[in-house]
């Protein structure tokens, strides 16, 4: 089975665009700020704005020289934090090596980010009371909501420990009510490949094209590739998608797959933040 990235984001979309249909007097604003001209973050930033506009949200892109200092970076973010048409913000990252990311993320404010990424956001998905969530693992359990994947008391392995899919993938499949039992793997797990063979969910997130073939993989199991790699022949994702689907119950596309949700996760964040704020009612 192909699940598919693509049908689920349009029913979110849908959903989303149908909700502010019922208030056409309400302009919900969704920024995104990047440093420099990164042409893999140019192209991920139009398809936020596209599907955004598509939705009925008011997208807006500010584009700062990649010489830009730290303390210019910051005034401008705080100057979006205060103002309140501006209900979702997110930082386009990596930064160039000069700037401080973390310094960059605290400026702005939790209700305001989108992506999940403040200390604030990822503390209260650390303590349970999650608001808003990262985007990428968000998209990876609304395709397993879409197709009803079971989760509680099911062995789910996460290849990949950063702080954006990783580790908050880790916490969404633990929480109460998901209730997988996870193991977080890294490139320093011995035997990784029969580690993931225990795994009935299976979420790659190591950025290592076509690194997970089918020695990896237990007959049956769901497969959500969310690794990104740019190779000669193109993107590529770090499943092996030929040879996994004829053994996985069901595996995500590259692209086709996480991609599409996790910019309509970004639009539902942004949604979220507006009604937080008390600009969009409940």
């Amino acid at each position: 089975m192909i699940i598919d990235g693509k049908k689920v984001s349009q029913e979110i979309r849908e959903k989303i665009k149908a909700r502010l249909a019922q208030h056409p007097d309400i302009n919900i604003r969704l920024v995104t700020i990047s440093v420099g001209d990164d042409p893999a973050s140019r192209v991920y930033v139009g398809m936020q704005h596209r599907t955004a506009g598509a939705a009925g949200l008011h997208p807006e892109h500010i584009e700062l020289a990649g010489d830009i200092s730290q303390q210019q970076l910051e005034e401008k973010i705080e100057q979006l934090a205060q103002d309140d048409k501006t209900h979702g913000m997110i930082l386009q990252l990596p930064l160039p090596d000069h700037l401080d990311k973390d310094a960059a993320l605290a400026k702005i404010p939790p209700i305001k980010d989108i992506d999940g990424q403040t200390d604030v956001n990822m503390g209260r998905l650390l303590q349970g009371r999650k608001q808003l969530v990262p985007c990428t693992p968000l998209g990876v359990m609304r395709l397993i909501e879409a197709y009803n994947v079971e989760t509680s008391g099911k062995t789910a392995v996460v290849v990949g420990r950063s702080a954006v899919v990783g580790l908050p993938q880790f916490l969404l499949l633990a929480e109460k009510g998901v209730d997988a039992t996870v193991t977080v793997a890294h490139s320093r797990t011995r035997d990784l490949a029969g580690l993931c063979r225990s795994a009935d969910i299976l979420v790659s997130a190591i950025g290592s094209p076509a690194m997970i073939t089918e020695e990896y993989i237990k007959p049956g199991a769901m497969v959500f590739d969310v690794g990104v790699s740019e190779t000669p022949s193109g993107i590529q994702g770090d499943v092996d998608f030929d040879a996994v689907s004829k053994i996985a119950g069901g595996v995500t596309p590259m692209p086709g797959g996480t991609g599409p949700v996790t910019v309509a996760c970004l639009l539902e964040n942004t949604l979220l933040a507006a009604q937080l704020q008390n600009a969009l009612p409940a």
